[in-house]
């Protein structure tokens, strides 16, 4: 599959193609470059001719962050798990199921954390997890013009109290890891692809789960068209896609864990939380 990679650096925009060659730094602003209709053959129409990259930031300007729930199974029982003491497991019975899928706010620029950087979790949670998710970029133009790793961190126990609290659970700082890049296609990424998760605390490995986006329920458009239904994206958005990797408790993420979440051909996001 032909593919380019688009990151943001200093200075600007950096394109990597399948060979694996880089553009040098491109001076664009980001918002405008990324929401280029026909994106995939504008970046085939640069010069790559470098063998090293810049040094990337976190691939989010002006773009709102927004997430699918309960769209694989896993992710189903594991809620409805968590909820069950609060009578809350029926409501995810009820939504994986239903016409319309669980969509919400996730945050912005301001809440993101790219490659290498430090996501966090709450103090006032004793349970908290993170969620690996493929997630598209929604351009202006409302299409699925790219995709990229998500780690939706979540608050479990906030969440299992209450449905109503899932903003909390959800939303804070450095709760949206993003990144490493946009990767854009000539076609949908195939069904197999995988999508993997290991975590490690003092470089041992203490959990490892991976799935296919084919056991997903509900189809990317589906997600798309409902997300763009009524609003408006100047910028473009970034849809995460729902998780099937949820690890079982009592596993609980702690300072300094490690995360490695892998798509390829997109590639490996890690971040590490905050001490």
């Amino acid at each position: 599959m032909n593919y380019y990679k688009i990151y943001r650096v200093t200075g600007g925009i950096q394109i990597e193609n399948t060979a694996g060659k880089y553009t040098s730094t491109l001076n664009g602003n980001w918002d405008e470059f990324i929401n280029q209709p026909n994106l995939f053959q504008i970046c085939g129409q640069q010069s790559f001719t470098e063998s090293t990259s810049e040094a990337t930031q976190t691939p989010i300007e002006s773009q709102e962050i927004w997430a699918a729930g309960v769209t694989y199974l896993r992710s189903k029982v594991a809620r409805m798990e968590e909820s069950k003491e609060s009578g809350g497991d029926t409501f995810y019975d009820k939504v994986y199921d239903a016409e319309r899928p669980e969509i919400f706010y996730k945050g912005n620029k301001l809440r993101a954390v790219g490659h290498l950087g430090h996501v966090r979790i709450r103090k006032d949670s004793a349970w908290n997890v993170p969620e690996p998710e493929l997630t598209l970029f929604i351009n202006k133009q409302h299409q699925i013009a790219g995709y990229l790793i998500g780690n939706d961190m979540s608050s479990r126990d906030i969440e299992g109290e209450n449905p109503l609290y899932l903003p909390q659970a959800k939303v804070y700082d450095a709760a949206a890891g993003i990144g490493p890049c946009i990767l854009v296609t000539e076609k949908p990424l195939a069904p197999e692809t995988i999508i993997s998760m290991r975590i490690y605390r003092a470089k041992e490995e203490v959990f490892q789960g991976e799935t296919h986006i084919s056991q997903m329920k509900r189809s990317h458009e589906e997600l798309r068209e409902y997300l763009t239904r009524e609003m408006s994206f100047p910028l473009g958005a970034y849809l995460m896609t729902g998780t099937c990797i949820v690890p079982d408790p009592p596993f609980t993420l702690q300072a300094h864990d490690e995360i490695h979440i892998q798509i390829e051909p997109i590639g490996t996001l890690i971040q590490t939380v905050h001490p």
